[in-house]
C-alpha cells in the first residue's frame, strides 16, 4: 500500500514549503469553520490560488471543516462547501456528524474524510463512518499501532505521526470553552494544558518537582517509523497549521526521507544531526506517544510547556551588562536563546568575543558574551531556539520540478510538433510550416538544447526524443513559440484536474416547528453511588444515569435506572432490552435499535441536522451540547419536530477533560499496577487562581480519566424558560454532593415520592 505523507499548511508560505519538500497532500483552512481559527488560514481567492497550484504539482488539498456547528451557520457552510467542491478541492475533514449527512447527500461524489475531532477509537464508530460513506478516517491520537492494525475497515485510516499532542481525546475537551468562552471545538483552544497546576490530595497540596501536570512533549516517530511502513495506516500527517514555514518544511522533508527510505529499502534512520536540526525548529522533547504505548514521564513534560530548543552551553558569570557563555555549539548573532531555569530568553542582536570584540559567530568550545536584556542573575544553562543560519537556509529550498517526457517532430513541408507528456497528460502543439535550410540547417543539439531551458516552469525534461528531417530550418522564434504554449497548456491542464466531478442534488429546506410551552418537567440525574441513587429514588425523577454496571444490575428492575457507559469504550459485548446512557456515537450505532438510548451532552450537539441523525440510529432522547447558548437553543428549537426528545443539561461540574493519562498514578504511584484511585481519596489539579479541579479515574478500563470543572454548572432557574420553547427533559449531574443536598435541589424542581 502507498502511504501519503500529509504536511499541515497554515498560509501560503508553509503551502510553498510543504509541496517543495516533498509532501503528498496538504491540509488547509479557510477564514471560518476550521479548527485552527488563529492560524493565518486562507481567503477564497488563496483558497482558489492554493487548490491549482497543489493540482500543479500532484498534491492533493484537503480543507478543513471540522468544527461544530450552530444552526444558524449551517447555510453559510453549506455555501463555503460549494465553493470548495466546484474549485476541485480533493476533500473536506469534517467534525460534525449531522453535517457530515447532510453533505453526503447533498454532494454525493465529495470526498468527505471523518477528522480526528470526531473522537474515533472503536470498531463501532468505524462502521457508523462506513455507513455515512466516508472515504478517509482520522483515528484518535490514543490508540496503539496493534489496536490500529487491527481495526478492520473499508476507509482509509489516517494517522498523526508527529506534532502537538493534545491530552484530552479531540473533541472531548471543554477546558478552554469554560474557563475563557474559547471553545476547541470551534477552533479557538487557548492551551489550557500547557498552563501550570498543582496536585492535591483531599486539603494537602502535594510537594512536586514539576508544575505543567497536563502538558505532553512533543510527538515524535521517526524512530519507529519501519514498523508504521509496515501498518495499514494509508496516510501519515504532520500536526502544525500554527507553526512556522521553516517547521513545515523540515518536518516534511524529514518525513519524505523515511518513506523513500523505506520503499528503496535502506534504513529507516535519520541522523543526530538531523534530529537536532528538527529540535531546534520547535520540540518539548519527543515522545512515541499512546501510539507505542508511552506513559507518564515518556509521555510528558512537567518541566515547562515551551520549545525546548537545543542544549548550547552554561553561563559562567553575569554582570548588570553582559551575560558571559561557554559554548557547547555554535553560535550565530540573530540565533535565538533561553536561559533554562531564568525561563527567559531573547534574540543575539549583539555578540561578542572573550575580549569584547563584536564578532557575527562562535565555535564550540568558545567563551562569548551576550548583552544581558533579561536582567540575569545567576549561572543557568543556556538552549538555541532559534537558529538563524539553519532557518535562511530551509528559506531557499531549491523549487520541485515535475519531470516530463517531450517529443519533436520536424518534417519538410509539416508543422512543427512539440508534445509533452507528465505520465497523466500529453499536451501536443503544431504550428507553422517547416521548410529545408537555405544556408545553416537546426541540429539536433540546438533543438534539445533550447528545449531543454524550461525556465520559471514547474517543469524538468527527463527525455526528449526528436523526429526531424536532415537539412531543416527551424525558426527560434517558432521553437520558443510551441515551447510556451505546451508548458502553459500542461500546466493549465494539472492546475484543473478534477478529482470529483462536480454535483449536486438540492435540498428543500427544512421547515420550522412551532415552540409550544410545555408544563412538563421530566428530571434526568446521574449519580456515582449508591447513596446518590436512593435520595434520587425518593422523589418523582424520570431517569437515574448510573456509573457502575454492579450498581445497575443492582437496581436495574426500576424503570428509571439506567447504565452509562463509557466515553471512552473499546468493547462491545451483546445488549438487549437495556437502559442506557451513551457517551460516544459507537454505542448508540451498537445498541441504539435493540436498547432504549439517550445520547450524552460529548456528542456536541448544536444544529439539527445532527439531532436528526442521532434520532435515526435510535436515540430516544438527544442531550444538546453545553456550549449552546440560551440563544442558539431557541433558534435550532424551532427546527426540531420531537421536542420531547430534547434533553438539556442544566446542573453539574462538567468534564472538562477525559484523558488516556493519570496525573496521581505518574506523581504518586510506586507500583507496577496502579491502585491509589481506588483508595476512596479525592485529588484536585489545583490552578494558579487556586480553582480546584477534581480528578476521577475510571480504574476499570483503560485507565481513562475524567477532569471536572472547578464551578458548578447551575441552569435551574432557567428551567421556565426553556419548557416555553417546548423543552420537557432536564439533565442534571452530581459528582460530590451529599443526599441531603441532592434532595434539597430535587426538592425544588421536582415532586417527592413520600
Amino acid at each position: 500500500m502507498k502511504k501519503e505523507l500529509l504536511s499541515p499548511v497554515g498560509n501560503l508560505e508553509c503551502l510553498y514549503s510543504a509541496i517543495h519538500n516533498g509532501c503528498d497532500a496538504v491540509y488547509l483552512g479557510g477564514k471560518k469553520f476550521g479548527a485552527r481559527a488563529f492560524a493565518d488560514n486562507f481567503t477564497e481567492e488563496e483558497m482558489i490560488y492554493a487548490i491549482k497550484y497543489c493540482h500543479l504539482y500532484g498534491v492533493k488539498i484537503y480543507v478543513t471543516v471540522n468544527t461544530m456547528l450552530y444552526e444558524t451557520e449551517i447555510e453559510d457552510c453549506i455555501s463555503y462547501i460549494r465553493f470548495l467542491h466546484q474549485n476541485n478541492v480533493d476533500a473536506l475533514i469534517m467534525q460534525d456528524i449531522g453535517l457530515m449527512k447532510r453533505v453526503r447527500e447533498q454532494f454525493p461524489n465529495l470526498e468527505v474524510h471523518a477528522s480526528t475531532q470526531m473522537h474515533t477509537h472503536n470498531l463501532e464508530q468505524l462502521k457508523l463512518l462506513e455507513s455515512l460513506g466516508v472515504k478517509r478516517v482520522v483515528l484518535a491520537r490514543e490508540l496503539s499501532l496493534e489496536e490500529i492494525n487491527s481495526m478492520k475497515t473499508t476507509m482509509e485510516i489516517e494517522v498523526f505521526i508527529h506534532g502537538a499532542l493534545c491530552i484530552s481525546y479531540s473533541g472531548q475537551c471543554l477546558f478552554s470553552s469554560l474557563l475563557l468562552n474559547r471553545s476547541g471545538n470551534r477552533g479557538s483552544c487557548a492551551g489550557i494544558c500547557r498552563l501550570p497546576f498543582k496536585l492535591v490530595e483531599e486539603n494537602n497540596t502535594l510537594p512536586l518537582d514539576e508544575e505543567y501536570l497536563l502538558s505532553p512533549k512533543e510527538f515524535a516517530t521517526f524512530d519507529q517509523f519501519d514498523a508504521l511502513m509496515r501498518s495499514n495506516i494509508t496516510s501519515f500527517k504532520i500536526e502544525g497549521r500554527m507553526k512556522s514555514p521553516s517547521y513545515v518544511a523540515y518536518t516534511t522533508r524529514l518525513y519524505r526521507k523515511l518513506i523513500d527510505s523505506f520503499e528503496q529499502n535502506q534504513p529507516v534512520t535519520i541522523t543526530e544531526e538531523e534530529k537536532d536540526k528538527l529540535k531546534v525548529l520547535f520540540n518539548r522533547g519527543f515522545t512515541k506517544g499512546h501510539l507505542f504505548h508511552e506513559t507518564n514521564n515518556d509521555l510528558m513534560n512537567g518541566k515547562s510547556p515551551n520549545h525546548q530548543g537545543i542544549p548550547l552551553g552554561r553561563v559562567l558569570e553575569t554582570t548588570s551588562e553582559k551575560i558571559k557563555i561557554q559554548l557547547d555549539r555554535d553560535l550565530h548573532q540573530e540565533d535565538g536563546i533561553r536561559f533554562v531555569n531564568a525561563q527567559k530568553g531573547f534574540i543575539v542582536n549583539y555578540l561578542y568575543d572573550e575580549k569584547g570584540k563584536l564578532i557575527n559567530s562562535a565555535k564550540k568550545g568558545d567563551i562569548v558574551f551576550v548583552n544581558n536584556k533579561i536582567d540575569l542573575r545567576m549561572k543557568d544553562s543556556v538552549v538555541k531556539t532559534i537558529d538563524s543560519i539553519w532557518e535562511k537556509e530551509l528559506k531557499t529550498t531549491q523549487e520541485k520540478k515535475i519531470l516530463i517526457e517531450g517529443k519533436v517532430i520536424a518534417k519538410k513541408n509539416k508543422p512543427l510538433k512539440l508534445s509533452f507528456f507528465d505520465g497523466e497528460n500529453t499536451i501536443e502543439v503544431e504550428e507553422g510550416i517547416l521548410t529545408l535550410a537555405s544556408n545553416i540547417p537546426t541540429t539536433k543539439e540546438i533543438v534539445e538544447e533550447k528545449l531543454s531551458t524550461l525556465g520559471n516552469s514547474p517543469f524538468a525534461l527527463e527525455t526528449l526524443e526528436i523526429k526531424m528531417d536532415e537539412n531543416i530550418f527551424i525558426p527560434m522564434s517558432l521553437l520558443k513559440s510551441v515551447k510556451h504554449k505546451v508548458v502553459d497548456a500542461l500546466i493549465q491542464k494539472r492546475e484543473e484536474k478534477v478529482p470529483h466531478p462536480f454535483k449536486e442534488i438540492k435540498q428543500e429546506a427544512r421547515k420550522e416547528y412551532a415552540s409550544v410551552p410545555t408544563k412538563n418537567r421530566n428530571i434526568h440525574v446521574l449519580v456515582r453511588d449508591e447513596e446518590q441513587l436512593k435520595a434520587c429514588l425518593k422523589y418523582d425523577v424520570a431517569s437515574i444515569y448510573v456509573t457502575d454496571a454492579l450498581l445497575y444490575k443492582k437496581y436495574k428492575q426500576e424503570e428509571n435506572v439506567y447504565l452509562r457507559l463509557p466515553r471512552v469504550k473499546n468493547t462491545f459485548t451483546k445488549l438487549e432490552g437495556e437502559k442506557l446512557l451513551v457517551g460516544e456515537s459507537g454505542s448508540l450505532y451498537k445498541y441504539g435499535q435493540e436498547n432504549i438510548c439517550v445520547t450524552d451532552s460529548y456528542f456536541n450537539v448544536a444544529n439539527h441536522y445532527s439531532f436528526s441523525y442521532l434520532e435515526s440510529l435510535g436515540a430516544k432522547r438527544i442531550t444538546l451540547s453545553i456550549e449552546n447558548s440560551k440563544e442558539q437553543i431557541e433558534i435550532l428549537t424551532k427546527k426540531i419536530e420531537h421536542k420531547e426528545k430534547i434533553e438539556l443539561y442544566i446542573y453539574g461540574k462538567l468534564e472538562v477533560m477525559v484523558m488516556k493519562y493519570c496525573p496521581i498514578n505518574r506523581y504518586l504511584n510506586k507500583e507496577k499496577t496502579c491502585t491509589i484511585c481506588q483508595k476512596e481519596k479525592h485529588y484536585y489539579l489545583k490552578d494558579r487562581n487556586d480553582k480546584l479541579y477534581r480528578l476521577l479515574p475510571e480504574a476499570k478500563e483503560n485507565h481513562i480519566n475524567h477532569l471536572f470543572y472547578y464551578e458548578t454548572f447551575n441552569y435551574l432557574n432557567d428551567i421556565t424558560f426553556y419548557q416555553s420553547l417546548g423543552i420537557e427533559n432536564y439533565h442534571l449531574e452530581f459528582l460530590e454532593e451529599t443526599p441531603k443536598e441532592i434532595e434539597s435541589i430535587l426538592c425544588k424542581i421536582s415532586k417527592c415520592k413520600i
